[in-house]
């Protein structure tokens, strides 16, 4: 079995492993807000916002919000209650 020589006629070696950083894919996690009208989905983009750090998607008809961020759920979820609006949790969505 080879490692990662650099025995001639190899070609380079490869770049070591990385960890995932800021620029590779997060889980995105998917929330449930009970969410009626355009001012709602204005409501959550507004709280979402403020939160900073965070990339979104709302499915006004389906009542979703898809969020790919850095922060925990719990404080995902809070932010998303502030709305005034129920939220909960539905799960972890794989980013494609």
């Amino acid at each position: 079995m080879r490692g990662r020589s650099s025995a001639p006629g190899l070609g380079p070696p490869l770049p070591p492993c990385r960890e995932p950083g800021p620029g590779s894919a997060m889980p995105k996690h998917e929330f449930f807000v009970d969410m009626t009208c355009e001012g709602c989905s204005n409501a959550v983009t507004r709280v979402l916002h403020r939160l900073g750090g965070v990339q979104f998607d709302i499915d006004l008809p389906n009542k979703k919000v898809c969020i790919d961020s850095e922060h925990n759920v719990d404080t995902l979820l809070e932010t998303l209650k502030k709305t005034g609006k129920s939220a909960s949790y539905l799960g972890e969505k794989s980013a494609q």
